[in-house]
């Protein structure tokens, strides 16, 4: 799976880094959330579902 973050989108709120730490943190300078593990985990569509501006695309892979 493929995970992508709109930063422009993004507000910041740290709920995905709350449930899915293992992908994304918190960028404090910025102010918004960044993608430290592209390739995924379970835990990142849980993330995306709760985020509440939308910007989380999680892709699964083509096989």
């Amino acid at each position: 799976m493929q995970v992508k973050l709109n930063r422009d989108d993004c507000i910041g709120c740290g709920v995905c880094a709350q449930i899915c730490p293992d992908v994304f943190e918190l960028d404090e300078d910025a102010g918004k959330a960044k993608v430290i593990r592209p390739a995924g985990a379970e835990c990142a569509k849980e993330a995306a579902d709760s985020c509440p501006v939308s910007c989380i695309k999680v892709e699964e892979d083509k096989e």
